[in-house]
């Protein structure tokens, strides 16, 4: 059913929707929810809570169709990952910080030890780090670096000029690259 109109575009499919059609927002989620859900898993990292995270973004939209303005947003994921990052932040607020999962032990380096091994703890220590990075830092890498999105795109779901989010960038990387030194 929701493949009814699979040569719309967002814009066309968002006016859809504010005149009431369930088969263009049933669409719209099919298009997008697998794209917002990674960015929401990346902040939350709970599957449970990204799948609500991402089921409260799009009934704010279903419900209030209007929060979409075409003319004051170049673009309905550039207007979307901002409600999908604000809602991760507020949920991250309202719930105290849970640790990662531990089931992966640190390695003793005189053990001998398995490459692929050694690569998922850097990349568990990697994820912790960027973790505990300030939000919006954390934001900006992950739109730029996970989402592959330009900096100019990330800038302006941010709400920030080009050189604040450069400026965030590449503060977020001194910082890592300085706290991974320790663990490697």
């Amino acid at each position: 059913m929701a493949t009814a109109w699979p040569d719309k575009d967002d814009n066309e499919l968002l006016a859809l929707i504010q005149d009431g059609s369930n088969q263009a927002f049933a669409l719209l989620v099919e298009r997008h929810t697998e794209r917002f859900y990674r960015l929401a898993y990346r902040y939350l990292q709970n599957k449970e809570a990204a799948e609500d995270a991402i089921q409260d973004a799009f009934l704010k939209l279903w419900e209030n169709p209007a929060l979409w303005q075409p003319e004051r947003n170049s673009k309905f994921t550039t207007w979307f990952y901002r409600v999908v990052v604000n809602l991760c932040l507020d949920m991250r607020k309202k719930k105290a910080p849970v640790a990662l999962d531990d089931e992966m032990p640190l390695i003793d380096d005189r053990e001998p030890v398995d490459e692929l091994m050694m690569r998922a703890q850097e990349q568990k220590l990697l994820e912790r780090e960027i973790a505990a990075l300030p939000e919006r830092q954390q934001t900006a890498l992950n739109l730029c670096f996970d989402e592959g999105l330009s900096n100019q795109e990330a800038a302006e779901i941010m709400g920030v000029n080009l050189k604040a989010l450069q400026s965030l960038i590449m503060r977020a990387k001194t910082t890592l690259k300085e706290q991974m030194k320790a663990f490697l």
